[in-house]
């Protein structure tokens, strides 16, 4: 069979993984050996014997961004939920846009000359802004821990599941959601983001050429899919006013749970519930709770700490989802995010 009939681009081979200025594009498959070190599945046997006692509660990022602190000064109020998000999604977006080894070079050379004019702050805050660029280089482009498709593919798998609708809480760029939608093609997807930045800017930037591995429904094999592939919607809109009712094989949010306090977690399970099929499939991620995350989000906190934010395992994850209605069904963590899939009991 050839490229074209795959769907891939002539210079894009299966099975390569490709840097790019800003991403690392990646069709490749878990081999077995590659699949045992960076997904593990299904480590808890039965949900209803798990303990607080035993998982453990969640960290608590404490580290936040100078943004949201100078915010609060000005303004001597905490930052509003909207606010915050609005600044996050700014600065983490200039970041995705970055052409990363232009970056790095740039940010060499003021450090060099930092250090020959001996400026002490001036060398500090250069010192700062490359340490960061190298990070983002290491966890976007070199190990693709944010978009990690191999790893998403692996939690996506094996689903019952033909042309499914697909809505996606807090969608930010949608990166998810396509992904889903080209391992199950033919369906629809709803984005959903209160913060136009996110459909207006973020979504419409993520770039057209980005493949998605998934499948081909007319012969069984692989098919490369691009953005303009899908059948998509993006709603500007506070998730708890959308005017659906439970009409979506899949309710999917990324990094969502993890930004409310336990007080506010059950209404969280709850938004994903209302709007599912019965034999949906609810599909949920958070960061995971591991040394390499928490250095991360203290080194990138102006990036990234704009509000409340945890770190978990997969079973305080869990927990919270069973303790809330949810039947799982599939759990486990790939590079730096828990994933769990489930169904309300």
């Amino acid at each position: 069979m050839c490229l074209l009939q795959l769907g891939i681009e002539p210079d894009i081979r299966p099975n390569e993984t490709r840097l790019q200025p800003s991403y690392r594009m990646d069709l490749r498959n878990f081999s077995e050996k590659e699949y045992n070190k960076f997904v593990k599945l299904n480590t808890v046997n039965d949900w209803s014997q798990l303990r607080w006692k035993d998982t453990g509660r969640p960290y608590e990022v404490t580290s936040f961004a100078q943004e949201k602190k100078d915010w609060e000064e000005q303004h001597q109020q905490t930052l509003p939920a909207n606010v915050s998000w609005q600044l996050f999604n700014k600065s983490f977006h200039e970041w995705f846009v970055k052409d990363v080894p232009a970056e790095m070079d740039i940010s060499k050379r003021n450090f060099m000359k930092s250090l020959r004019n001996f400026k002490l702050a001036e060398t500090k805050s250069a010192l700062g802004e490359m340490i960061r660029i190298h990070l983002w280089n290491y966890a976007h482009r070199i190990e693709d821990g944010i978009w990690d498709p191999r790893g998403k593919r692996a939690l996506f798998e094996g689903l019952d599941l033909i042309k499914p609708r697909i809505l996606f809480l807090g969608a930010a760029e949608g990166y998810e959601a396509m992904q889903l939608s080209a391992m199950y093609p033919g369906g629809d997807i709803v984005f959903v983001d209160y913060d136009p930045f996110c459909k207006e800017t973020r979504f419409k930037d993520f770039p057209d050429t980005y493949p998605f591995l998934g499948s081909n429904p007319s012969t069984g094999g692989n098919k490369v899919y691009h953005k303009n592939d899908f059948e998509t919607e993006y709603i500007v809109k506070d998730i708890r006013y959308l005017p659906f009712g439970n009409e979506f094989d899949i309710v999917l949010s990324v990094g969502l749970l993890e930004h409310f306090p336990d007080a506010l977690k059950s209404e969280v399970v709850d938004w994903h519930k209302k709007f599912l099929k019965t034999g949906g499939y609810i599909i949920m991620t958070t960061p995971r709770a591991q040394l390499k995350s928490k250095l991360y989000y203290e080194i990138m906190a102006d990036v990234m700490n704009h509000t409340y934010r945890e770190l978990m395992t997969v079973e305080q994850m869990g927990l919270y989802l069973y303790e809330n209605g949810l039947d799982i069904l599939k759990h486990g963590y790939i590079k730096v995010h828990n994933g769990i899939v489930a169904r309300p009991r």
